[in-house]
């Protein structure tokens, strides 16, 4: 008896009237979400514009759509071209099967198509959206959770995920390895580990993809190793192994060559961007500094409204009517000379000197 276990949802897709509401297309639509904000975040810090992974984006999301499942269709070909295969199911993506290596090839066409009319070198931006890409992929795993599909072998750890059975599409139900919480987990671990990378040694010129690819394929190779639903062998090993062990050792050899022949990173991703970013700053210092001397301004104004001048001509003003009190005219006629020498401008005075 399993004392413990990971459920899986008893439906994966929710109808709001006519409108079907699918799990593993929220997955993906929010993975997507989060690799572009990421990935922003990352291009306005390497000196670009806010707002262009997204304009790139419009070009790679549907061509990264197209190559997944493209590459799904074409090495799982015989539910949709095999014998009693269905051809018009290939293009129901909604029922989950993307291959993400083909996403991430022709995504790249479509970023490429993107950077090239945005005049921006496509390997500063891949670098800026590695990290963005492994979360996102993060996220899109939990899709084949709401689809009961792509688990591993069966077992009884406490993390064992429940599978329910359908005759139907000859699933047996119990408790398999999640795979997809696996890859999950990795895809994490591969955005840590490229951001850390990236701050450490500064990545550029492509190499951070690069890393992501790498680490990607490393850890997508064991994995793919416990699955149990079918595929293609080649000499006794899946052909998803394959495609990892070989894009692995490419990513390694691009991240050895790539940093022999251009080493360090790129000063200048987006032609304008540091430039205006300047110029907003300056703007804004400015507007600052104007409004710092219009409140000193006003500080001085009011100053000069006070009695601080007043004060110093009252004690005067009273010693001449006191002594015209006291002292009777006399007084004030002995006053008068200092008065008068006083009111008599600079240098009409004695030239003696003492």
């Amino acid at each position: 008896m399993d004392l413990a276990f990971i459920p899986s949802p008893s439906v994966g897709v929710v109808h709001l009237g006519p409108i079907p509401l699918r799990g593993y297309a929220f997955c993906i639509i929010i993975g997507v979400f989060v690799g572009v904000w990421l990935g922003n975040k990352r291009w306005i810090q390497r000196g670009g514009r806010s707002g262009t992974v997204a304009d790139i984006a419009v070009w790679a999301v549907p061509f990264g759509l197209v190559g997944g499942r493209l590459y799904h269709v074409i090495t799982t070909y015989e539910p949709y071209f095999g014998k009693n295969g269905h051809p018009l199911d290939a293009f129901k993506v909604w029922e989950g099967g993307l291959g993400i290596w083909g996403a991430v090839a022709l995504g790249a066409v479509g970023a490429w198509i993107g950077c090239r009319r945005r005049g921006i070198p496509m390997p500063a931006y891949a670098d800026a959206l590695a990290p963005g890409l492994a979360l996102g992929q993060a996220i899109g795993r939990w899709g084949n959770w709401f689809n009961q599909e792509l688990y591993g072998k069966p077992t009884d750890v406490p993390w064992a995920l429940k599978i329910s059975s359908d005759p139907a599409i000859g699933r047996i139900g119990g408790t398999y390895h999640p795979t997809f919480l696996y890859e999950c987990l990795w895809c994490i671990g591969v955005a840590a580990l490229v951001i850390w990378a990236d701050k450490r040694f500064r990545l550029g010129h492509g190499r951070a993809f690069a890393l992501y690819v790498a680490a990607y394929c490393a850890g997508r190779a064991w994995i793919e190793y416990m699955r149990v639903d079918e595929a293609h062998h080649i000499l006794g090993l899946r052909l998803n192994v394959w495609t990892a062990l070989i894009v692995f050792v490419l990513a390694v050899v691009y991240l050895v060559v790539s940093a022999k022949r251009a080493p360090g990173r790129e000063e200048v991703v987006e032609p304008g961007a540091l430039e205006e970013r300047a110029a907003a700053e300056a703007a804004a210092a400015e507007s600052a500094a104007s409004d710092s001397d219009s409140a000193t301004e006003a500080d001085g104004a009011d100053g000069g409204d006070g009695a601080e001048a007043p004060v110093g001509k009252a004690p005067a003003a009273k010693s001449a009517a006191e002594a015209e009190a006291e002292g009777g005219p006399e007084t004030v006629d002995a006053a008068a000379p200092s008065a008068d020498a006083d009111a008599k401008p600079a240098g009409s005075g004695s030239t003696k000197k003492s």
